[in-house]
């Protein structure tokens, strides 16, 4: 019992002392501050609920914990600095840097958050650009964290001109050692000024083997999903120097077919080509404002050739098959409507009936 009672005595003197009752009052005060915090978080968050703007839910929920992290860490700087002045006795100028260095990554942290929220607020409105979206969220989280780090630095006592002096000189020399990095970094800007197609959009490209969903843009590569599924990641600066078809930005897509009629069926083939150009003309799928074209082409070996040239009103994909396959069906209707039919391989074999009776007489 003699050893341990000095143990109690000295915890009784240190819950005694006036430092410990301040960290208990900075502590107090810290749980006091967060309640108040939340509690008036909570009532914005609930009236935020009832406005028409989305970004207010965006800003709230992005400085929640960057606030309740800084209503912590403030006073626990504090009473760090109460303790260590206590027992070491000596100055503790960087304690006013670390509060400064606290600030600025909270304000970083927060900042950061409601770029991202806002981002993903509005990819939600299916009218806004992904790619534009994406490029000036991505920028504007790139300014944030370069001003906070010049920010920073300027804090811990680095001189910025010195510092700008120093990056002039190691730019030039990054520069020339990432330059493919570099090319990759403007080749994306250049996608996002451009615009030669954004996220979600079907390209091509006839100098590559290229073809697939652009699924992401970032700052070094573009990540595209071919058909089989396959991702293909493409630098940047590969786009500048290759040619890119679009389709997701076609207008109309294009029927163009050959039909071949018997020879037979010579006699019909003008009503034919008028009957399927007066459906195509009044095919609710079918532009009529663009090239229509339903002419005979060619005098095919076992054939008579006739072509269809027009464009459909959607782009879709599988919605152009489907209209393209009730085209199909319904020429193969005008078709049999006129007594006709599809012409298919054939040969006509034509034997000399007088040689064949003379050898058979012969014979």
């Amino acid at each position: 019992m003699s050893n341990t009672l000095p143990d109690w005595q000295g915890l009784v003197q240190i819950t005694d002392s006036p430092l410990f009752n301040e960290i208990i009052l900075i502590t107090g005060l810290s749980l006091v501050a967060w309640i108040i915090w939340r509690i008036v978080l909570n009532r914005l968050e609930h009236i935020a609920e009832k406005t028409k703007v989305t970004w207010d839910n965006a800003v709230l929920h992005g400085m929640r914990s960057p606030i309740s992290t800084l209503i912590w860490c403030w006073p626990g700087t504090v009473s760090l600095g109460l303790l260590l002045q206590e027992y070491f006795k000596h100055s503790l100028d960087w304690l006013v840097t670390l509060k400064l260095i606290l600030i600025i990554f909270v304000v970083v942290w927060a900042l950061y958050r409601i770029i991202s929220n806002l981002e993903a607020e509005v990819l939600t409105k299916p009218e806004r650009d992904p790619t534009t979206v994406q490029a000036i969220s991505k920028l504007a989280r790139l300014i944030v964290i370069i001003i906070g780090s010049l920010t920073l630095m300027q804090t811990l006592g680095l001189s910025l001109s010195g510092l700008l002096t120093f990056g002039g000189v190691g730019g030039l020399i990054a520069g020339l050692a990432a330059k493919d990095l570099l090319s990759n970094f403007f080749g994306g800007m250049m996608i996002y000024f451009d615009r030669p197609f954004k996220v979600g959009h079907w390209i091509r490209s006839p100098d590559r083997n290229i073809e697939g969903t652009v699924e992401r843009i970032g700052w070094r590569m573009t990540m595209i999903r071919t058909f089989d599924k396959r991702p293909i990641y493409v630098p940047n600066s590969v786009f500048s120097n290759i040619v890119v078809e679009n389709p997701s930005r076609m207008l109309n897509r294009r029927i163009y077919e050959t039909i071949g009629l018997r020879y037979q069926d010579s006699t019909q083939v003008d009503k034919i080509i008028i009957d399927v150009k007066a459906m195509l003309e009044s095919h609710p799928e079918i532009d009529a404002n663009q090239t229509l074209i339903v002419n005979l082409n060619a005098f095919g070996p076992s054939s008579l050739d006739f072509f269809i040239y027009t464009f459909t009103k959607t782009v879709d994909w599988i919605k152009f098959h489907e209209v393209k396959q009730d085209v199909m069906l319904k020429v193969i209707a005008i078709i049999h409507d006129n007594n006709a039919d599809i012409a298919f391989p054939t040969q006509t074999l034509h034997i000399n009936e007088t040689k064949v009776e003379t050898d058979i007489t012969t014979q």
